[in-house]
């Protein structure tokens, strides 16, 4: 066992109620950002079934290598064989025509699948400047799944409940019956002008601090959010799929994108966060 701040996790079998749940009445609320230019763009809850055990982005190429289940929406075709190419040539989900991948990991009650009852994605502005275009087949990830044996360091798992959103935490929230589990996924914004991606996926785009103000030689770009909601039964223990030694912690949720807005989207999307359209750097 290992004890990751005050949580107890157990890395076999089953999650442990006692560390992996709580009750959302337990959970104190969050300060709410004030409300900030949005667009808002709506790509299904992944009605086909896409799912594979595949990760395009840390291991490209690598059939199941991810040891668990994805879900994805957005672009169709995405598996360990894509390349930007074909991605660029796969269909959609997206009903504004944006061939971007969105995935993470499948949630589970016992050993059966629980399909999201909505998914919204969601891109933001910055707050106190413009943004740049985010570049055509940029990486971005967010969360750590390997958080109880990597220490935790990218971990940002957030959990929460339909009837009180404010309410977050890195924990299982045992929500009240009639109401949703929703998992929020929060991306980096900070992007440094020339990669679309990095040696550990994560250096190339970065999250701004606090303030909203992104690290010196960085440019913001839209800030994407994914908020993934499930109708479960009530009081039933779910878990996040995850590696087998990550034991369902809800702390290693994570997910993954590729982005491949067409240039009169994205220019549709920095309109409505704010600014006037600007290139991306990198062409």
């Amino acid at each position: 066992m290992l004890i990751l701040g005050t949580m107890l996790f157990c890395l076999t079998g089953e999650p442990q109620a006692t560390g992996f749940y709580i009750d959302p009445d337990r959970i104190p609320p969050v300060p709410q950002p004030l409300p900030a230019a949005m667009y808002r763009q709506e790509c299904g809850r992944n009605q086909n079934g896409h799912r594979n055990s595949d990760n395009i982005v840390t291991a490209p190429g690598v059939p199941g290598a991810a040891h668990h289940v994805h879900e994805y929406v957005g672009n169709l075709t995405t598996n360990a064989y894509s390349t930007n190419e074909t991605l660029q040539a796969g269909g959609t989900t997206c009903g504004n025509g944006d061939l971007s991948t969105y995935y993470w990991p499948v949630l589970r009650v016992s050993h059966h699948i629980i399909s999201p009852s909505q998914v919204r994605i969601a891109f933001h502005g910055n707050g106190l400047t413009d943004v740049v275009a985010m570049p055509r087949f940029l990486r971005l990830s967010t969360g750590d799944s390997r958080a109880i044996t990597s220490g935790g360091r990218f971990a940002r798992a957030r959990w929460s409940c339909s009837g009180t959103p404010n309410r977050a935490t890195a924990r299982y929230p045992l929500c009240p019956h009639g109401q949703q589990v929703m998992r929020t996924f929060m991306f980096p914004s900070c992007w440094d002008g020339l990669r679309t991606d990095s040696p550990n996926h994560r250096e190339h785009v970065v999250f701004p601090a606090a303030s909203g103000a992104c690290p010196a030689k960085t440019f913001p770009i839209p800030r994407l959010e994914i908020t993934v909601s499930y109708r479960l039964p009530h009081g039933a223990r779910y878990r996040v799929d995850g590696f087998p030694e990550q034991g369902g912690s809800p702390a290693t949720d994570h997910s993954d994108v590729i982005a491949i807005i067409p240039d009169p989207l994205m220019g549709e999307i920095l309109r409505a966060v704010g600014t006037d359209p600007v290139p991306a750097r990198n062409g």
